[in-house]
């Protein structure tokens, strides 16, 4: 049998069906019948040879222009439609037509089609062999295997043991304490050594050669260490500098652990290294107007003492996720999208051979709160945008299945 006719000739052999929510006026392709699955909003609605026909007529009108012939996208941006789930299609469709979707071309080409039409054109697409997958690049003729960000950031932060300790717990009196800060403030600080902000020709020649993916990987190495406080004397009276640190706790936290990724956190931090960083910001060589004011009215006692306070308090880890493989993040997504990405529940989407470009485009919207989901916003809200990527493209290769859903009779 002809592949491309297939579709048709198994819609002649077998009816196709929609489970589409029970609507009220809701005009289906034939009349409606028992549900197929368990379920108050949704009913099984069926979609006959001629009606698929008069889908397919409906789609090249209003969707061939944008999603290609067949249902199978050339362009950037716009996702392939063909082999799709044709409830969760209808469902999409209709949500552009109440306006519950943002305005889009999607909004003007659904703008004056009958719920009617809508069914039909979803059974159409349903009905189509899905896309193809995406091809998986050609491996570099020597590229390295990529090592996973933690043990990258481990390796490149072993020029940092000699005087921050092997695990970011500085031993060495005047050298900081690399546990407990936040990544965001760690990447931001090396920045300030790397462009001289920061005085210290030792530490801008360590970190010149380091690149925006290296300073990331230590950063996330030093994140996920233990916390523990500096193994360095404190010279000053901590309980006089607790007194002092009351002007300190807006930005730093009460006991030193800042809840701004920003700032950075002073528990269990070396006292000699607080002391001269206060120091510098008093005499300018640190540039910040917020703390030069704050330590303008210190004398060398008061800083002491005020460093001492924060090197008694316990430091605690920044809240930062260890990054999972590739593999963990699929099984997670194919607990609602399908083995693979092949979902088998009618309104979840299926995203197997999807185009990379479109489902990266779509992860970052639910991440970002421009799309809404629950759901979708807590599986995206942890992910990085190289974590997205890679989804994105692991997807886009896998092979797309097309499914049948089949009513079962009563019992």
């Amino acid at each position: 049998m002809n592949r491309r006719a297939w579709p048709l000739a198994r819609l002649a052999l077998a009816l196709f069906s929609l489970l589409l929510p029970a609507l009220p006026g809701a005009v289906s392709a034939q009349n409606a019948k028992p549900p197929a699955v368990a379920g108050a909003d949704l009913r099984a609605l069926y979609a006959t040879v001629p009606d698929i026909l008069e889908g397919k007529r409906v789609a090249e009108v209003s969707c061939a222009r944008c999603h290609g012939a067949n249902g199978i996208s050339t362009a950037s941006g716009i996702p392939h439609i063909a082999g799709q789930r044709p409830p969760y299609l209808y469902q999409q469709l209709r949500a552009y037509l109440r306006g519950t979707r943002p305005q889009s071309p999607m909004t003007g080409a659904v703008r004056f089609l009958s719920d009617d039409a809508l069914v039909k054109v979803s059974a159409y697409y349903g009905s189509l062999d899905p896309a193809r997958p995406a091809a998986a690049p050609k491996p570099a003729a020597k590229a390295a295997a990529p090592k996973d960000p933690l043990a990258a950031g481990k390796a490149a932060a072993e020029a940092c043991g000699g005087c921050h300790g092997e695990s970011g717990v500085s031993k060495t009196p005047g050298a900081p304490n690399l546990v407990g800060l936040d990544p965001k403030y760690f990447i931001a600080a090396i920045n300030a050594y790397k462009s001289g902000q920061r005085k210290d020709d030792t530490m801008k020649s360590m970190v010149a050669a380091l690149s925006d993916a290296d300073l990331a990987n230590i950063a996330l190495y030093y994140a996920l260490q233990k916390p523990a406080r500096a193994g360095t004397p404190a010279a000053g009276d901590a309980s006089a500098g607790k007194a002092a640190a009351g002007a300190c706790a807006g930005c730093h936290g009460d006991k030193g652990v800042a809840s701004d990724p920003a700032n950075p956190s002073l528990a269990g931090q070396d006292a000699q290294y607080l002391a001269t960083a206060l120091q510098a910001y008093k005499d300018g060589s640190r540039k910040d107007e917020t703390m030069k004011g704050l330590a303008a009215a210190l004398d060398d006692k008061a800083m002491k003492n005020l460093a001492a306070f924060y090197a008694a308090q316990q430091p605690q880890a920044p809240k930062v996720r260890k990054p999972l493989a590739l593999s963990e993040l699929t099984d997670r997504c194919d607990r609602c999208h399908g083995i693979n990405g092949n979902s088998i529940d009618p309104v979840v989407p299926a995203i197997a051979a999807q185009r990379a470009d479109w489902l990266e485009d779509v992860l970052k919207t639910y991440h970002t709160g421009a799309r809404k989901s629950a759901a979708m916003a807590a599986m995206t809200s942890v992910l990085s945008d190289a974590e997205i990527k890679d989804l994105a493209a692991h997807y886009s290769r896998q092979t797309a299945r097309a499914i049948t859903f089949i009513p079962l009779p009563a019992k």
